[in-house]
């Protein structure tokens, strides 16, 4: 990998986003009404404080996946990536290069998603905001990393939605959105252990609750950082040049 082709890369990617809004409004704007509608249905009620951390987890994560997996499968089938990757650009200068582009966007989307939560929602954080808003941020970048490991499998935008049934609906589920993971059956809560949205959640909600220290939550933050790693790699190996 060349440093200099990757930020290239990124770039071209940022610049390809800034002259199209509905891709920045989804990245940006939906995740935090998605937030606000949760709140508004909740209000007069303690719940949103319950879940609020969890949307914050939620949200970002598929929309990311969604967008960078459709965006990075669209240039192999318009043949961009093939034309790329004929010059002295490597599989890993094109997949880093996405992730540094889409984290960029993750920070904004984050830390727009945590001001409406916070701020605008009323979600009440009894630890450090700003800890809040780094998990926040590797969570949605999980989501990104996890987009370009599924568009390096898929050949059309059909089949990218199709492993969100594989890849983040047994997340959600067995996350601790709906019931905490320690009351699941005991092979569930092993199996939750292993999905690296559950520990994006339960690090945003020790944050918002204040119940474990920083340590433990820079432990979630290194797992987290370890999937969307593992993700990176093993896109890069596997992407293809062209699909037909």
């Amino acid at each position: 990998m060349n440093a200099t082709r990757t930020l290239a890369t990124t770039a071209r990617v940022l610049s390809q986003i800034r002259h199209d809004p509905r891709t920045i409004g989804l990245l940006v704007v939906v995740p935090s009404l998605l937030i606000g509608l949760v709140a508004w249905i909740f209000t007069d009620t303690p719940v949103f404080d319950t879940i609020g951390p969890a949307m914050l987890a939620l949200f970002p994560f598929v929309v990311m996946f969604l967008v960078t997996s459709i965006t990075t499968l669209r240039e192999r089938r318009t043949g961009t990536l093939e034309r790329l990757l004929s010059m002295p650009l490597g599989k890993g200068d094109f997949i880093l290069g996405y992730t540094l582009a889409f984290a960029l966007l993750a920070v904004v989307q984050s830390a727009v998603a945590v001001a409406m939560a916070v701020w605008v929602c009323g979600l009440e954080i009894e630890g450090s905001t700003w800890l809040l808003f780094a998990v926040a941020v590797a969570d949605a970048i999980l989501g990104t990393t996890l987009g370009l490991f599924a568009s390096a499998f898929a050949r059309t935008e059909f089949q990218v939605v199709q492993f969100m049934p594989l890849l983040v609906f047994p997340q959600i589920l067995l996350g601790g959105i709906f019931l905490p993971r320690d009351q699941l059956p005991d092979v569930l809560e092993a199996i939750s252990d292993w999905l690296p949205l559950s520990h994006a959640i339960d690090a945003l909600n020790a944050v918002a609750t204040n119940s474990e220290d920083a340590a433990y939550v820079g432990g979630q933050l290194l797992i987290i950082g370890a999937f969307a790693l593992g993700a990176v790699v093993v896109g890069s190996l596997t992407l293809q040049r062209r699909t037909a």
